[in-house]
Order: C-alpha cells, then structure tokens, then sequence
C-alpha cells in the first residue's frame, strides 16, 4: 500500500478508538484532584458496549427524528474528522474551501440534534435545545475567524494546508495572531463540548442542564451513538487546537502519530483540571465569556492585516 493509503487508514482508527479514551482521561484527572479513585480508564468503551446491547424505548409522541437525531450528529462529526489533518498529515478528504464544509457539517450535526430533542414535545428538552442553539451562535464566529487567520497565514482554503507545515513558521511572524486564536479555540472546545465552566456533563439539576438534557429521553443504541460522537467531536476540536499549539514539520510521520496521540491526552487532562479548578458559569455568564472568545479571535485576525 501506498504512504497516503496507510496515513488515511492510522487516521480513521485513530478518530473511531481514541475519542472514548480522552473521556476516560477527563474523568482520571477529575478523581485524582477529587482525591478518588475515579472510574476505570477504558469505562467509557464499556459504556458504549453495554449501550449498543441494549433495547431502545421510544416515546408515542416521537417520529423518525427522533432517531435520526443521534446517527445524523455521528455521522457528521466523523465527516468533519475526516476533513481535519492529525499529526501532520494531510486529511483523508480534502479540496480548497473545506473548512466551510467541516463548520456546516458540525453544524448540521447539532441541528438534529436539537430537533430531536424539540421532537420529544417535552418543554424541557425544549429548554436545553433554546440553550444550545444560543451559545452555539456565540461560538461559532470565534471559529470562523481563526480559520481566517489561518487561511490567510497559510494562502490557503483547505484545512490541510491551513494547519499544515505553514503553522510552525507562522509562529515566527505572527505569534501574537496564532496566540489569540489559540486561546479563543480552546474556549470553544469547552463550549461545544459541554464542559465546565459552560455545561457540568454529570449533572442532573433541571436548571443547569444544557447538553444532557436533550438527550434525556434517547436509551439504548441512540444514546450510545450520542456519548460516541460527542467523544469524538472532543478530538476534533482537540485537534484543531493542538493543529495550531503544536505543529509537526518535518517530523518521522510514524513518530507524528505517536505525538499526536499522546498530545490529545495530554490536552484531555488539561480539560480535566480546568473543570477540577474551575466553578460552572451561572447562565447569564456564559454569553459573556463566548463573545469574549469571539473578539479575541477576531482580534487575532486583525493583527494577520497589513
């Protein structure tokens, strides 16, 4: 088999069998600084197991979209890995202008996932699906505008060539923009991945919930394919992150895989000891920080402006 054939299969084991893992160290990092012993390492992949085993109990009042909600939100989210290059290697799939593609396919993801909650006819899930969508739209701006930062520092529009070898000498003359955007993306990750301070992923007070509760109702198979892709969607952000923080030229393409790997749970971890230092927001705030993310990113870009 040829190189690129190779890179393309270690990419796609890598986005269908790490993602549980980074949940795992999350919860790792949680306990230790909780002083607990915390749940096992791989709990997460025998999660999915026991969730893919088991019967699905749908409510009367739900249609198709019930569960076409959980496959939809998979399926776009490992679409949108597959655009995204990891450890320095070019993505699967990619062509000029893919980054617009990867923001709708995420964003698509996130619409079913939010019908299928308002198709339950439950006012709460209605609830956390108003609050979704809210902060998704504060969210995705500081994105857009670090893409741009990118596009224009590299001359290109493919995400390949915008997180390709061009990054590491973008940090030479242009530190302070690939610093703003780095910030802003790493307030995104938490974001959209409903992480403290913007959303407790283990909570169950009514008037705090955001993500899990729109997913209240979904059992068996379907939630199994929600707790998978939202572990993967973890890595994509995560990868966009360390795509900037951390890029590869000209390293031992095998070495860049294990580099890559081992920074994405090193980036877990960091995620978990900022929710073991941090508060969650009240509600009011979590505008405030996501507009914040938005206008240092855009800062960002204005500073790549000559």
């Amino acid at each position: 088999m040829t190189l690129p054939v190779i890179d393309s299969i270690i990419h796609v084991s890598v986005v269908l069998v790490l993602p549980p893992l980074l949940l795992g160290v999350i919860n790792k990092t949680k306990a230790f600084f909780a002083g607990r012993v915390g749940p096992p390492l791989l709990q997460t992949y025998y999660d999915l197991v026991k969730l893919m085993r088991k019967g699905t109990v749908l409510s009367r009042t739900t249609t198709w979209v019930f569960l076409a909600g959980p496959a939809v939100s998979f399926v776009t989210t490992f679409l949108a890995a597959l655009l995204l290059p990891l450890g320095g290697h070019p993505a699967p799939i990619s062509f000029e202008g893919d980054f617009v593609l990867f923001a709708y396919a995420l964003g698509l993801g996130r619409f079913f996932t939010v019908a299928a909650a308002l198709d339950t006819g439950s006012s709460f899930e209605g609830m956390g699906g108003a609050r979704e969508a809210t902060f998704s739209c504060l969210a995705e701006p500081a994105l857009f505008f670090g893409l741009l930062v990118l596009a224009r520092a590299s001359g290109s529009t493919s995400l390949s060539g915008m997180l390709g070898p061009t990054v590491a000498a973008t940090w030479s003359v242009a530190g302070a923009s690939l610093a703003a955007v780095l910030v802003s993306w790493f307030v995104v990750l938490l974001a959209e991945n409903s992480r403290i301070p913007f959303d407790d992923p283990n909570t169950h007070l009514e008037l705090t919930m955001v993500h899990e509760v729109m997913v209240l109702d979904h059992s068996g198979p379907p939630l199994g394919l929600i707790l998978y892709g939202a572990a993967m969607k973890l890595l994509v952000f995560g990868a966009l992150v360390l795509g900037v923080a951390l890029p590869l030229p000209g390293v031992d393409p095998w070495l860049a895989w294990g580099a890559f790997v081992g920074s994405c749970v090193v980036l877990a971890a960091c995620v978990g000891v900022v929710e073991s230092v941090m508060a969650r927001l009240r509600l009011s705030q979590v505008p405030n920080l996501l507009v914040a993310a938005c206008l240092i990113s855009a800062f960002g870009a204005v500073l790549m402006v000559r």
